[in-house]
């Protein structure tokens, strides 16, 4: 029996800790992809600069932080696989560009110099930009990033192209431990207490553990077409419209039921602006309208059915999100 060598930067994060428990779940050649190498281990080396926790058997942890380029040093010695997961979604423009530009880059070269056979990195599609979208794929879409942190995410993207890596941008992730996306429901639905334009905006999301799976299932799975470089998008293929979130959100007593007051767009933003919040009118235009994404390729490529969708699997994460509410994160 072989053995596949995984390190994990980001380890201690949303996905990364996701992405840990799925590999320390998986038995020997149990990696639930079709045409996956059988009969193979996985030693996981864990990347990260919070405190390491314990209770993974079969993970070693080393800190390292993407913005300190020299704690690098090492990470991907003797390394089969990169799954680089680490990002910093803040406001911080300068900690932005240090940690998901030039931090993913010093990540790249330390990988190149280490011969990684595969990178799978995780990117955004908030690098696209207000939109609206509507389906389209990879290639069909400019980047047009408005923000510091999906800008620099863009800027990151590209070193690990020039590597030779996978890049997965991902919608909204839901599940666990999200500090964004549903407390930014949460929020925004305090002070805009009415339907959204019919509810009619639809978009990309994924469970955190189905995205955990998807990432997982790329890094063994076979095929010459798992380590070209390239862009994919990594959510579930079918969107959500934002009436069905909300609705499913209210079964959980995540949010109150959803009135049969109907306002229009217009009225929307008003009422947002008036209320005081921290979720802005671009936030709500990327929750409430039309942002969704083909997906298709990504799930066909690592061999696994996508599954039945978020909606199907708030019931885990209710009670993380009745405790936070509408807190901003960080």
């Amino acid at each position: 029996m072989s053995t596949r060598h995984v390190v994990v930067t980001g380890a201690t994060g949303f996905v990364g800790s996701a992405v840990l428990r799925r590999l320390a779940e998986q038995g020997p050649g149990d990696r639930g992809s079709r045409g996956s190498r059988g009969s193979q281990g996985v030693m996981v080396r864990a990347v990260s600069r919070a405190q390491t926790p314990a209770g993974l058997s079969g993970v070693h942890w080393k800190g390292a932080d993407l913005a300190d380029g020299p704690s690098l040093r090492g990470v991907c010695d003797g390394t089969d696989v990169l799954l680089s997961l680490a990002s910093y979604v803040g406001p911080d423009a300068e900690r932005c560009t240090a940690v998901n530009s030039a931090g993913t880059a010093a990540l790249m070269a330390e990988a190149r110099r280490a011969g990684v056979g595969r990178i799978i990195h995780l990117s955004t599609c908030a690098v696209y930009g207000p939109g609206p979208h509507r389906g389209q794929d990879v290639g069909e879409l400019t980047p047009a990033p408005v923000s510091a942190a999906s800008g620099s995410r863009l800027a990151g993207e590209e070193a690990v192209l020039d590597a030779g890596g996978l890049v997965l941008r991902a919608g909204l992730v839901l599940g666990r431990g999200d500090r964004w996306a549903v407390p930014a429901l949460v929020d925004a639905f305090r002070r805009v207490p009415a339907g959204w334009d019919g509810g009619a905006g639809r978009a990309s999301f994924v469970d955190v553990d189905d995205l955990a799976r998807l990432i997982v299932a790329l890094a063994f799975a076979d095929g010459a077409e798992i380590d070209a470089p390239g862009v994919l998008h990594a959510h579930h293929p079918e969107p959500v419209r934002n009436r069905d979130l909300m609705d499913a959100l209210a079964e959980h007593r995540v949010l109150p039921a959803r009135p049969e007051a109907d306002w229009s767009w217009r009225r929307c933003l008003d009422a947002l602006a008036a209320t005081p919040g921290w979720v802005s009118e671009r936030q709500f235009t990327l929750l409430a309208g039309d942002h969704w994404y083909r997906a298709d390729a990504a799930w066909e490529r690592a061999g696994i059915p996508p599954g039945p969708g978020p909606l199907s699997r708030l019931g885990p994460a209710a009670r993380w999100y009745r405790e936070r509410g509408g807190v901003a994160p960080g």
